[in-house]
């Protein structure tokens, strides 16, 4: 389901000289970043009219938002006068994405993986209450398009990565409820956990196997398996190197079974030092 936020036209700027938020809705500079997010979604390009549609804002307003991050660089029209991510924010999100030492790092692990299973492997970090996928190496023939992209993001608890990770965080149902605010989680599959008890008892059963799976629980027809990395310190994960597979073609008990062979290949990234 798509969501739609009102813009307002007018700033309130904060001690900091920076407009924020107003009265729920989003101005200033949030707005100009709200467009660019939303401009995110379209790399086909959009028309004004339908990222005006998008958003639930005015036209002017949206126009305005297109005509500072034209001005930056990181908006741009295309030949049927469309409106793209510009060329300035392409390569600043490249560059900082090949800079990242963790990138570097990891990738080979997931090229073998990759070449190993036949399936998708990933590197994610936590992020509050969603993962955030820093690297990605699809298999060299086979692939099918999964959700995940880097820079995409997935909720916790529906991910093999989230819910290791979580591990970390949530020892007791006491902060597995406080975690979820009171309410159920959202539901991507049949498979979700959405209560604050069932997470638990799936984080309790993660921390003494010390692996993550996600069976079916955020994309059906796909499972996953996830063991953590220590790329940034010795003793606490960074993230988490998950394979994502096709429930059809490689069950998650195959997965399973792998696990030595899985651990392997992750070597001295997957070991802690004490």
């Amino acid at each position: 389901m798509e969501h739609t936020q009102t813009y307002d036209d007018s700033t309130a700027p904060g001690e900091d000289g920076v407009a924020g938020a107003e009265g729920g809705r989003l101005v200033g500079s949030d707005r100009v970043l709200a467009v660019l997010k939303e401009l995110a979604r379209h790399p086909g390009g959009v028309g004004l009219e339908e990222l005006t549609r998008a958003m639930g804002s005015p036209k002017p307003t949206v126009h305005r938002a297109l005509g500072a991050l034209r001005r930056a660089g990181l908006a741009g029209q295309d030949a049927r006068g469309r409106y793209v991510l510009g060329d300035e924010f392409l390569r600043m999100a490249f560059a900082h994405h090949e800079a990242r030492p963790e990138h570097v790092r990891v990738r080979p692990v997931l090229a073998a993986l990759a070449h190993r299973f036949g399936e998708t492997a990933h590197y994610a970090v936590l992020d509050g209450h969603e993962v955030v996928y820093r690297a990605k190496v699809d298999p060299p023939s086979g692939a099918v398009r999964l959700t995940s992209t880097i820079g995409g993001r997935n909720p916790a608890h529906t991910t093999a990565v989230g819910k290791l990770l979580l591990t970390r965080q949530l020892s007791s149902l006491k902060e597995v409820e406080a975690w979820t605010g009171g309410s159920p989680l959202e539901r991507r599959t049949p498979r979700t956990l959405c209560a604050a008890a069932d997470l638990h008892r799936e984080l309790e059963a993660t921390r003494e196997r010390g692996y993550g799976v996600d069976d079916q629980e955020n994309e059906t027809g796909v499972n996953c398996l996830a063991l953590p990395v220590y790329l940034t310190s010795p003793t606490t994960p960074s993230g988490a190197v998950s394979i994502s597979a096709l429930a059809y073609r490689t069950p998650l008990a195959t997965l399973v079974d792998a696990l030595d062979e899985i651990r392997a290949l992750l070597g001295p990234l997957g070991e802690p030092h004490r």
